[in-house]
């Protein structure tokens, strides 16, 4: 049995999100004194050229990322990096401050490697998140999520998503607009290609004029309960208002097939489930998007990935990255490290140099519909 796993028994005796916040403290702390980050930096960091990701002009030392939920305010996003993240995404960030849902609203089911978030976008704001940014800039890639203010309504969801994108836009090395989170009431009512087609054109927008020595890339995270129908949809929508990328998928509302008991399931109540339960329906919905738009679109693979086995499969399906929030939880602080190296060893033994070469290996070329209207 692993250290951690003996650690994480102790751990799960204490409520999630207080212990959550009492672990990242302490990462931070560790992390602060001199010469710690630099040298686990050294030791965990994907240092293979192999691994290097050429992406939205930016190059990612490794593919594996930490997905945004961790550090929803951008509190150490170099300190989670030192443990051998390619990229860390902060947030969810919404244009103003809020406290989120009542808690407990953070729960495991160990049963199921997974967890149930009813978060509710908790965050500090997108004014005091950008201060935080510009007072440390980061040495690792930082990516931001955003998301709608729980009181704004529909209407005025696009223009409280271009001020998130105005303030946080340069900090980003891309920016996620969250439309399928299942904790913010009517907020997946946004992924309908008619209401999120003026979103992304608004955050476009902001974006293009908030700064102008680059173009920041501008991706969508869509939810695993769409129907495929609609998913279609929001990747056709992707190509043609000129998106970047596709982050696929959040967490589902979805309770179908899970180990844990009936009254765990029962007793944790509503939100959002990430973990394992996810990994058939992310792999899917991955698989289908990039058969509809070839390599058009950056797609960034969440949901389900614990191992290095389950990152080469998500690669070979068509994710150029890919990101990781459960299993670090489960697996440990040095999940991306182990995931890392596995990917390495995969690649030296199929005679590949680079891991771009992997990506959509999976898919049948004839299946790739690359020049679909």
């Amino acid at each position: 049995m692993r250290l951690y796993d003996v650690g994480f028994r102790f751990l799960k005796l204490f409520p999630a999100e207080p212990i959550h916040e009492v672990v990242f403290g302490a990462l931070r702390g560790t992390m602060a004194i001199p010469g710690v980050r630099g040298a686990v930096r050294r030791a965990l960091a994907p240092a293979a050229p192999s691994l290097e990701v050429r992406a939205f002009g930016v190059t990612f030392p490794g593919p594996v990322g930490l997905a945004a939920g961790f550090d929803k305010n951008a509190l150490g996003p170099d300190a989670l990096a030192a443990l051998g993240f390619g990229f860390v995404e902060v947030g969810t960030v919404t244009a103003r401050a809020q406290d989120g849902n009542p808690k407990p609203r953070l729960f495991r089911l160990p049963a199921d490697r997974a967890l149930v978030n009813r978060m509710g976008f908790n965050n500090h704001g997108a004014e005091r998140v950008s201060r935080r940014l510009d007072g440390s800039p980061p040495a690792s890639v930082v990516a931001v999520n955003i998301g709608k203010t729980k009181v704004v309504s529909e209407a005025e969801a696009a223009d409280d998503y271009a001020q998130s994108a105005r303030l946080l836009g340069r900090h980003a090395a891309f920016v996620v607009v969250n439309v399928s989170s299942p904790n913010t009431p009517g907020l997946r009512d946004l992924q309908r290609a008619e209401a999120l087609a003026p979103i992304l054109d608004a955050v476009r927008t902001a974006l293009d004029e908030s700064v102008t020595d680059r173009r920041v890339p501008l991706l969508v995270k869509i939810a695993p309960d769409l129907a495929d129908e609609d998913v279609d949809a929001v990747a056709d929508l992707a190509v043609s208002r000129g998106l970047d990328g596709i982050v696929l998928t959040n967490t589902t509302i979805s309770r179908a097939r899970l180990a844990s008991s009936p009254s765990e399931i029962e007793q944790v109540g509503a939100g959002g489930l990430s973990g394992e339960p996810l990994r058939e329906r992310s792999l899917a919905l991955l698989s289908r998007v990039y058969r509809r738009v070839g390599k058009r679109l950056v797609l960034v693979s969440v949901g389900g990935i614990a191992t290095a086995e389950d990152a080469w499969q998500r690669i070979t399906h068509g994710a150029t990255l890919l990101e990781l929030y459960t299993s670090f939880i489960y697996e440990g602080p040095l999940v991306a490290y182990r995931i890392h190296d596995g990917l390495r060893t995969r690649l030296a033994e199929r005679g590949l140099e680079r891991l771009e070469q992997a990506v959509g290996l999976s898919i049948q070329s004839s299946h790739v519909v690359g020049d679909h209207p």
